[in-house]
């Protein structure tokens, strides 16, 4: 099952730019870029609760994964409107919106694709991909593949977390991996697309983190009709 992204820029003087993501595999080797920079070596303002350590392997796995898509909008402004495509075997999905919108939803489905041991975790809801998810879209298809899990694991005569509390752990890793590569980028971002798309990425981590309990009040009317 793959996923394109194509960012169309019209006006900006800037090359249309295309990426696929292939959710089938593990890991995005095919979007890394042959001689990695200094900023996606693992001890790089390496993640806190970074499962590996230094010399056990040489680069950040989800620093190489998004290398490229950092460098191709290092110079471009988050909030120019441009033309955004999505497209998967079962539809097409389009927005005219800004810069920053598209890459935050093109860089959560390359880091849920990551062999980063922690962002591989999110790698069941790339099969459900949903571009330019809102708030309330996000925290819907977090949980529900989150109890999906732990459905299956219950098959398997496990017990399940059905009171989310894995799940908001799990976000809370997430937030430190987030601040983590929002730092690597840096020096790599001669203006602000990627920072705010990471930033965006960010605050929608810390709303499960955060405020799981009455996110879930504001979404509930959408499950249960009292009237």
């Amino acid at each position: 099952m793959s996923i394109e992204y194509r960012f169309k820029f019209n006006d900006l003087n800037q090359e249309d730019l295309s990426y696929e993501v292939d959710v089938k595999k593990n890991g995005n080797e095919h979007l890394r870029v042959t001689q990695p920079a200094k900023w996606t070596k693992l001890e790089n303002e390496q993640c806190v609760n970074c499962p590996y350590k230094v010399g056990e392997v040489s680069h950040c796995p989800a620093a190489l994964d998004i290398e490229k898509i950092v460098n191709d909008f290092s110079q471009l402004p988050g909030y120019k409107k441009i033309d955004i495509e999505v497209i998967t075997k079962e539809r097409t999905v389009s927005k005219h919106t800004g810069v920053e919108q598209g890459l935050r939803s093109l860089l959560g489905l390359v880091m849920a694709n990551s062999s980063c041991p922690i962002l591989k975790k999110l790698k069941p809801m790339t099969y459900t991909h949903l571009p330019f998810a809102s708030q309330n879209e996000f925290i819907i298809r977090s949980v529900e593949s989150y109890l999906m899990r732990q459905y299956f694991l219950n098959q398997e005569n496990s017990s399940g977390d059905w009171e989310l509390t894995e799940l908001i752990e799990l976000n809370k890793q997430l937030q430190l991996v987030n601040q983590a590569i929002w730092q690597r980028i840096h020096v790599a971002c001669q203006n602000d697309s990627n920072l705010k798309a990471l930033l965006n990425f960010f605050t929608l981590s810390s709303s499960v983190t955060n405020s799981l309990e009455s996110q879930l009040q504001n979404i509930k009317p959408f499950f249960i009709n009292k009237d």
